[in-house]
């Protein structure tokens, strides 16, 4: 066992003893680079092959790019500034081409000398800088560049071995042929990588070993050789995570808990005989699954994903009344204020008497619900901490403020965290931290998952999904309004909204933005010089007033957002639920948890600013009574672009499981060539979500299996490093998201 340390050390050197301080410190600081094993795992985002060109008219904007061209022209211009009166300053012009389109280079001042002797008509060369538009045409401004020679023996053996080139992600600050060159210099300590994967695992699947699989990938010979690394890497990402997860399984498997089962005549009961409808299959399926959970003596760690409007409210506060009935006390964690006390104020509603325990008026065996949140006054906040102290309250609904150290309970038996993806897996905890014993765990989102998400994201907790619709739910219509291509479409989406408020309604409007930010004078400038789509956000302050002087001029206009004091915005909730409002102008405060019967229309401003997921989430908040509903998605985006076709994406299903892998999919296409150009990472660097479906299935089987036979995984020295280095980056990212 002692050769193990020395084995690891090649891969652990920190990267300034091998490459130089300066480099070092760029990799450490813009690509999270630090070791020697983690530039070997700072894979290529693509390859060129040396004799082709890159497809010039893909480029994304603002970005860094590097592209393999060839130079069209070359032209020195000279002109007169404030700097060289005498007509002596010099700016060069290069076109590049990948033989379709063009690209301008632009140099200045005393930076034109070298390329003007090196970028000659003809020279192949890499480029690398960030793309803007002057004057209508692409250009990179003062690009760095690498000759592409096969004159010079050295260099074309020594860097650019094969025929292929490998691209890497990279900054401004560290082009990728400069990467490039760092990877060769440590490639020789591949050799020494510990393989995580289990021999038999690795052998059965014919996969090949660690090192050459790092080989491979960064310096491939053929094509093959970059799929059999991929292969490989992927398989590593996949199982080294789900051993993670299933060891967290595991762990909080051996945990002890009070199994809750409800009482046969308690609250519960008193609750269900009150409901003025019966539940629908899937729910009384889901609430089985959950009160099974609740019986055994170990916690239950359950994720409840539905759509919106499928109910999953309902659900979780049956599981909550079945904990009240067996003596403890349950905790609902909401993300933001306007959620916590929307949960609260249709929790007391669907209760009535059964939340006024202790109360004149109450029923027997009903509790007191309260709720807890950061801008409660300190009386308010003081007698909710000691009803939850005493254990007078059985339910208690909040936000962050629930985890605060202050925070007491009598007998916390179940916490449910609503809306999952806005809280960390140490928040969870926190919360949980709070029983005498671990309390059960149900964490619940509207935010369709596909199956491998729920595999990797919530890998330590067993699934149940909702997807059917309560009978009374109405279909919604959703249609693009193209504002720039027809604008009088915009004019008839603010009559159907008059005609919707004629008949009885309501309407949302929804926009991006505030509007009450102070400018950034630089943001400022850039705007003004920018092309017309770079205009700002709309914002609620500024379409309410148009809107209210405008179009739907007579109209009840009233607005909210995030911004504003916490009785205020309650008290516009208010108003808009009892239908003083016919229209309510907000920011996404509303997206989720709102329910608002009467509001059958809604207007999404600048809709291509918005996620399809989160498009979808908003949409769910008309029709949700008897009337249809109508969800209209306005643009100014042209035809062909990408994020009209999200949108018309968004219009064509109201299937959300659907709508998820297609946002997967292109924000997967976006992380290609935003984050990976930017440098920033994130744990999986090959392994896709979505098309690697069957890989992720797998790797849970193989991890779950081998966990059970050996939890603390004593012969397998190469993955227990896998997983500490895995570990370490997700306990970075939580303290950096704080």
């Amino acid at each position: 066992m002692d050769l193990v340390p020395a084995l690891e050390e090649p891969l652990k050197q920190p990267l300034k003893s091998v490459l130089g301080p300066a480099t070092a410190k760029v990799m450490a600081e813009h690509l999270g680079l630090h070791t020697v094993g983690d530039l070997l795992h700072h894979y290529p985002r693509r390859y060129e092959e040396r004799g082709q060109l890159t497809h010039l008219a893909d480029l994304p904007m603002d970005e860094h790019v590097t592209v393999v061209a060839m130079v069209a022209d070359a032209r020195l211009h000279t002109f007169a500034s404030a700097k060289a009166p005498r007509g002596k300053g010099q700016r060069l012009e290069v076109t590049i081409t990948d033989g379709s389109g063009r690209l301008q280079l632009v140099f200045f001042g005393n930076g034109v000398h070298k390329p003007h002797k090196e970028l000659l008509p003809g020279t192949r060369a890499m480029f690398a800088g960030k793309v803007s538009v002057f004057n209508r045409r692409l250009q990179l401004a003062h690009p760095a560049y690498e000759l592409l020679r096969g004159d010079d023996p050295d260099e074309s053996v020594e860097t650019w071995a094969g025929a292929l080139i490998p691209l890497y992600p990279a900054t401004g600050k560290l082009e990728s042929w400069k990467i490039g060159k760092a990877v060769q210099t440590v490639l020789p300590s591949a050799q020494e990588a510990l393989d995580p994967l289990p021999p038999p695992l690795r052998d059965g699947r014919g996969l090949v070993s660690l090192p050459e699989a790092l080989l491979k990938i960064h310096r491939p010979h053929t094509k093959a050789d970059i799929a059999a690394a991929r292969d490989r890497l992927k398989w590593d990402e996949a199982f080294v995570l789900q051993v993670a997860l299933a060891r967290r399984r595991h762990t909080d498997g051996l945990l002890p808990a009070v199994a809750r089962r409800p009482s046969p005549d308690g609250l519960l009961t008193a609750f269900d005989d009150r409901l003025p409808f019966t539940l629908t299959d899937g729910q009384q399926k889901v609430s089985k699954e959950i009160f099974d959970d609740l019986a055994t003596e170990h916690p239950m760690h359950r994720l409840l994903q539905g759509e919106v409007g499928s109910g999953k409210t309902l659900v979780a506060l049956r599981a909550m009344l079945a904990v009240v009935d067996a003596g403890g006390q349950a905790a609902m964690l909401a993300p933001t204020e306007v959620l916590a006390q929307q949960h609260h104020r249709s929790i007391t509603e669907m209760m009535g008497e059964l939340a006024e325990g202790g109360m004149l008026g109450g029923a027997d065996h009903g509790t007191k619900v309260v709720l807890l949140t950061g801008s409660m006054g300190t009386a308010a906040r003081r007698h909710a901490m000691l009803d939850l102290a005493t254990g007078e309250a059985g339910i208690v609904i909040g936000t962050h403020a629930l985890i605060e150290d202050k925070v007491q309970f009598h007998d916390l038996g179940l916490v449910v965290v609503d809306e999952q993806h806005r809280f960390g897996v140490e928040q969870r905890d926190a919360l949980r931290g709070k029983g005498k014993q671990p309390p059960h765990l149900l964490v619940m989102t509207a935010t369709p998952i596909p199956r491998t998400v729920a595999m990797t994201v919530f890998g330590d907790l067993e699934t149940s999904v909702l997807d059917q619709l309560p009978a009374g739910r109405s279909p919604i219509a959703t249609h693009v309004v193209p504002a720039a291509d027809k604008p009088h479409f915009l004019a008839r989406a603010w009559e159907r909204v008059r005609e919707e408020v004629g008949n009885g309604h309501q309407a949302y409007v929804v926009c991006p933005r505030i509007g009450d930010e102070e400018e950034d004078p630089k943001k400022a400038k850039k705007t003004a010089e920018d092309e017309a789509e770079k205009r700002p956000p709309l914002a609620v302050l500024d379409v309410a007033d148009h809107l209210a002087k405008g179009p739907l001029n007579g109209l009840r206009v009233e607005v909210l957002h995030g911004r504003m004091h916490p009785d205020d915005k309650d008290a516009v909730m208010r108003r808009f639920a009892a239908g003083d409002t016919d229209v309510l102008v907000a920011t996404t405060v509303i997206e989720v948890g709102v329910n608002v019967p009467n509001a059958t229309a809604m207007v999404i401003m600048d809709a291509d600013r918005f996620g399809v997921s989160q498009l979808h989430q908003l949409r769910g908040r008309v029709g949700r009574g008897s009337a249809p509903g109508l969800c209209l998605l306005v643009t100014e985006m042209p035809e062909a672009s990408a994020a009209r076709q999200r949108l018309t994406a968004v219009a064509s299903t109201l299937d959300g499981f659907e709508l998820s892998r297609i946002d997967l999919e292109q924000r997967r296409e976006g992380d290609v060539l935003g984050q990976a150009q930017s440098g920033a990472r994130s744990s999986l660097r090959v392994l896709a979500v979505i098309e690697d479906e069957e890989i992720i299935a797998e790797a849970r089987e193989e991890a779950t299996a081998l966990v059970a036979r050996d939890p603390e995984l004593t012969d397998l020295p190469g993955l227990r490093t896998a997983l500490d280095a895995l570990l370490d980056e997700e306990r970075e990212q939580y303290l950096e998201k704080g």
